[in-house]
């Protein structure tokens, strides 16, 4: 879907002005990354910088309290498979069902005050947990509760600073904003589970979530440091008088009106789907189907951080080369082929082909986040920032508990290779729907 760039958008202070944008949405790109120059700026822009480290923080956190939270329902509170699974299952819900009114929010709020909101009531929702456990309190419900709470305000808190971003900086320098922040973000997910299961080793799952708790008012810090002109952009929004119910059919009018974004709903929405499904089995599959020892499955998904890496550093340089569109299209469907090595596994040697897929599909799947969400923001006027990224982000994360529950439902009852061969299926499907005429 071609459509001008040259949006002046209102805010907090930008970075200097890097070369001029190009008019049409595919090669937005190459405006951004033109002789490095617009990266160099980003990384000297001090509230770009903060919100690099908040994406750091914010993922640790994120990290330790999903493992603190999962062991704690399995080993010390007697979770089956179901409840393992609730678990992570109402981790998505609240958001799913909540995204689309946090971007009317979002977009009548201040946004510096709103996130740094949101991150302090991360911190007293996940910081129960331990002062439960302390007066010998802990039991599955508050786990339950605190889950779905803290998916909630996760949720929120990335509609709020998608909405952000396109203040801070430039149009053109979207690509490469984009890449920086997934880098942080995989920064995070890399050392995140790694700390989490040291501070689980030697003080247990419950004190380990106090180090959660640190890194979201880290986060909090971060946010605070933001530039106060962050809210001026929703002031004049803010006043104007609109209904709930007619601010919330704004957001959704943007969707339906451009067909680059409907199609990315349809394709993200069916591909979480199937890759939920797939998710949900693969340690099981992995280890009791396939075998592999410990050592095998940390090697596994240590290809996935490596692949997101690479794939931040080449996601600008594909982009500007080849078109947003085009990436997004060649990169979705690559994700969803990768997924069929996994049932693969099961005909020959698994370790190779288990490396195989985290390996593509991570490379690929981190070209087509970002090149996807460039889009997004660059098609979106700035007023509806918030609204269009919450009825994004509400289709695409409410597949994925559905397709977790169903694929472990279906297993129960095919076995394991069946289900995942059907997941990627319809992971191939929904990414083939980029491709339509």
């Amino acid at each position: 879907m071609a459509r001008p760039l040259h949006r002046h958008l209102n805010g907090m202070e930008r970075p200097p002005d890097p070369p001029a944008p190009s008019a049409e949405i595919p090669s937005a790109g190459a405006g951004t990354d033109r002789s490095g120059r617009s990266g160099r700026a980003l990384l000297r822009h001090r509230p770009f910088a903060l919100l690099c480290g908040e994406q750091i923080a914010s993922s640790v956190g994120r990290q330790v309290t999903t493992l603190a939270l999962a062991l704690l329902a399995v080993t010390r509170l007697g979770a089956g498979p179901f409840g393992a699974s609730a678990l992570m299952a109402l981790s998505y819900l609240p958001g799913a069902l909540l995204s689309p009114f946090a971007g009317v929010l979002v977009d009548r709020a201040r946004l510096r005050g709103l996130t740094v909101l949101l991150t302090v009531l991360q911190v007293l929702v996940v910081g129960s947990v331990p002062l439960a456990d302390t007066l010998g309190r802990l039991g599955l419900p508050q786990l339950y509760v605190v889950a779905a709470l803290s998916g909630a305000l996760t949720s929120m808190l990335a509609v709020a600073l998608q909405a952000a971003l396109p203040r801070v900086v430039h149009p053109e320098q979207l690509l490469s904003a984009n890449s920086a922040l997934t880098g942080a973000r995989t920064t995070g997910q890399i050392g995140g589970p790694a700390l989490g299961g040291v501070l689980v080793g030697l003080t247990g799952a419950s004190t380990a979530l106090l180090a959660a708790c640190a890194a979201y008012g880290i986060e909090a810090l971060l946010l605070l440091g933001l530039p106060a002109t962050l809210n001026s952009s929703v002031r004049k929004a803010s006043r104007q008088k609109e209904s709930r119910t007619a601010a919330l059919r704004a957001g959704l009018e943007v969707v339906r009106g451009e067909r680059l974004l409907r199609r990315q709903v349809l394709a993200g929405a069916g591909f979480n789907l199937g890759s939920g499904a797939v998710d949900a089995l693969f340690v099981l599959y992995a280890t009791r189907d396939l075998g592999l020892p410990a050592w095998q499955l940390g090697t596994v998904y240590a290809a996935f951080s490596v692949a997101t890496v690479l794939g931040v550093l080449l996601a600008g340089r594909f982009a500007a080369t080849i078109g947003l569109a085009r990436a997004t299209r060649i990169c979705a469907v690559v994700a969803a082929l990768a997924i069929f090595l996994i049932p693969g596994a099961s005909l020959g040697p698994g370790f190779p082909a288990l490396l195989a897929y985290q390996f593509v599909f991570g490379l690929a799947a981190t070209v087509w986040a970002i090149s996807m969400t460039t889009t997004q923001q660059l098609i979106t006027p700035p007023e509806l920032q918030g609204r269009v990224a919450g009825v994004l982000q509400a289709a695409l994360i409410g597949t994925v508990p559905i397709g977790a529950l169903g694929g472990g439902a279906l297993a129960a009852w095919l076995g394991n290779v069946p289900v995942l061969t059907g997941g990627a299926a319809v992971a191939l499907v929904a990414a083939a729907c980029l491709w339509l005429p």
